[in-house]
């Protein structure tokens, strides 16, 4: 598809020679003689020790304008050994491109780090991270796309393919008994022109193909139409012709346009040229969105942001068009963006600027409520490969549609391949973070697992070292989220997820407590580190001073199931022992009684008795003079772990 790019017919002529040597190889590769250059080079540089930057330069840029990407791939080397990061952007972009198509992924991933630190453009480098981990998780998913190439392909190139009414228009350069120009000398294809074929719903293949409207097909180019949805507005790329002559330019270039017509009992009447076209630079690729309100193509105007950029009008009910707006940064690359295709609120295009699989890549952006583009998603395999993945169209129900590709196993230069889509599974995002609930710094490596209402286990997923998560789940769930990690608490959110494709909801966000900021180890004993249960004055009713304290025992239970517990109350030794005893046994019990009330199992306290003053940890005996502070400290209930 390289000779697709520039969107333009270049006019070049076969140039023969009994004998090579540079400046005739640098004369062919200037007529734009990329097969005949190819060999040429690969002749002479045989003989060259040191050839300079342009000479290689030349001899992989034609392999790589005849998409022979093993070649390219040998000089774009041998030039990045000489230059190394003095490589231009472009240079930069062809040689990992030239990788991807031999599939030398984890190199060309190496060389775009590298470029990409260089240049140093946070943007760049942010969108590769993001576009590399799309990637990546296709990898690991099941594809929703089933492919089938055609039996309506021919040797030549046969592509881009658009719903017209209940049959396809597509392009081919299948017809070698009209014209007996060439058109590239690189590719030795005829031109281009429109077909029309019936479609067999059950299976999506093409028939009975015929050549589509007669009466404006010409001897260059035709190619790449839309429709409007009544099928009887069209618009579609040519070359730009005046008096039956190719306008060229002082490069031998000659552009192409987009013609607007009505059609007829099959034929274009009332042919005109949109305003937008121009002698000096190519428009094309047009697609209409589904309402007719806007048109999108592809152009290499001035202005853009790479080779050839995403521009679209807007179309008014009289048919008044706006001027072109460009997509902007976050479609168009440095590179080639093409062939758009609007369809229910998603823009589908091509590239390869964006960080893909190689070559050209099909890619997906959502029309926004604030009129802008989201981010475009890789499609993945089987869709795109390795090579030139294009003109991509999918029908109203979502389910099928075709694209081409030039892909190793097809029929020719250029194959359509029919898809179907089978239904997206529908998941969410849900992320946040878990932090310790006494330090608030973020915990790694806490489990997050995620349940649904029967306790199946939905996803699971650990934090990373900024104590972040993120948990893929399905829609429509009601799910149990629990963090845990060993030696802390564990914590549990409930969230009611949607029905939003790959929506996210954020800040789910768990606290969990280290066991042994929780507990005191005294004499090989652990306890619950709570302060002194307080009592009013001999009572053994539950005060708000103790509910305090024993909410920490019951948060320590209930977030460590584990844990039995034994109680044990106290008295100072002021008041008759028998009394004391009585009064500390039911205070004693009186916390095991809340404690339980909490939803606490009761087999986990194993016992709750009071040992009145027959305890003291000081002097503070019968007829021992102590302060108030003194005898406090004899007045206590330990919780102690005997299980965890």
């Amino acid at each position: 598809m390289k000779k697709l790019y520039i969107l333009s017919l270049v006019l070049s002529f076969t140039v023969c020679f009994a004998q090579t040597n540079l400046k005739k190889a640098d004369a062919l590769f200037r007529n734009y003689s990329y097969t005949d250059a190819s060999k040429a080079y690969e002749e002479i540089l045989q003989n060259i020790k040191n050839p300079s930057a342009q000479t290689l330069k030349n001899a992989a840029d034609s392999y790589y304008f005849i998409s022979d990407s093993r070649n390219a791939l040998k000089w774009y080397r041998k030039l990045y050994t000489v230059q190394g990061n003095n490589l231009t952007d472009i240079y930069y972009l062809r040689y990992i491109q030239s990788m991807k198509a031999v599939m030398d992924y984890e190199e060309a991933n190496r060389v775009t780090k590298e470029y990409l630190d260089k240049k140093g453009d946070k943007n760049e480098i942010n969108r590769y991270v993001a576009q590399k981990k799309q990637m990546d998780s296709l990898a690991k998913t099941k594809s929703l796309y089933e492919i089938k190439d055609l039996d309506i392909n021919t040797s030549k190139s046969d592509f881009g393919a658009t719903f017209f009414q209940d049959k396809v228009v597509f392009t081919s350069a299948r017809d070698t008994t009209k014209f007996s120009e060439k058109l590239y000398t690189w590719n030795n294809q005829p031109f281009l022109n429109l077909y029309v074929s019936e479609r067999n719903a059950a299976d999506g293949s093409l028939f009975n193909e015929r050549m589509f409207l007669p009466n404006v097909m010409t001897k260059y180019h035709e190619a790449t139409a839309t429709f409007d949805a009544s099928g009887k507005t069209i618009y579609y790329s040519t070359n730009i012709v005046k008096k039956n002559k190719l306008v060229i330019d002082e490069t031998k270039t000659n552009n192409f346009q987009i013609i607007k017509g009505s059609i007829v009992d099959n034929k274009l009447e009332n042919p005109q040229k949109v305003f937008f076209n121009s002698d000096d630079y190519s428009v094309g690729h047009p697609s209409l969105s589904e309402d007719g309100q806007w048109l999108f193509f592809a152009s290499d105007m001035p202005g853009g942001y790479g080779e050839t950029d995403l521009y679209y009008v807007k179309i008014a009910a009289d048919g008044t068009m706006s001027s072109p707006v460009n997509l902007g940064p976050k479609i168009n690359t440095l590179g080639n963006d093409l062939f758009p295709f609007f369809r229910n609120g998603k823009l589908y295009f091509s590239s390869d600027g964006h960080y893909g699989w190689g070559d050209l890549d099909v890619y997906e952006s959502i029309f926004l409520e604030d009129g802008t583009f989201s981010e475009p998603k890789n499609l993945g395999a089987p869709i795109n490969s390795n090579k030139d993945d294009f003109a991509f169209i999918i029908d109203k129900s979502g389910r099928f549609g075709y694209f081409s590709s030039n892909r190793e196993g097809g029929k020719g230069d250029d194959d359509i391949y029919s898809f179907t889509k089978g239904t997206p599974v529908c998941n969410q995002t849900i992320s946040g973070m878990a932090i310790d609930r006494k330090t608030r710094l973020p915990l790694t490596d806490v489990t997050i697992m995620g349940y649904n209402s029967f306790s199946d286990v939905l996803g699971e997923t650990k934090t990373n070292f900024e104590g972040k998560y993120a948990l893929v789940v399905p829609c429509g769930k009601t799910v149990k989220m629990i963090a845990a990690k060993p030696n802390y608490s564990s914590d549990d959110k409930t969230v009611e997820t949607t029905m939003e494709n790959e929506g996210e909801i954020p800040d789910v966000n768990f606290e969990l407590s280290n066991y042994d900021d929780l507990v005191v180890k005294k004499k090989g004993v652990e306890k619950v580190d709570v302060k002194p249960i307080y009592f009013d004055y001999d009572k053994y009713d539950i005060t708000p001073l103790a509910i305090e304290e024993l909410t920490k025992v019951v948060f320590i239970m209930q977030k460590f199931p584990n844990i039995r517990i034994k109680i044990e109350s106290h008295t100072d030794s002021r008041g008759k022992d028998a009394y004391n005893l009585k009064l500390s046994d039911n205070r004693a019990k009186s916390t095991r009684d809340y404690i339980i009330a909490q939803n606490i199992d009761p087999s986990r306290i194993e016992s709750a008795i009071g040992y009145g003053e027959s305890r003291l940890i000081n002097k503070c005996k019968n007829g021992v003079k102590c302060t108030e502070e003194e005898h406090l400290l004899n007045r206590r209930s330990d919780f102690i772990i005997i299980q965890k």
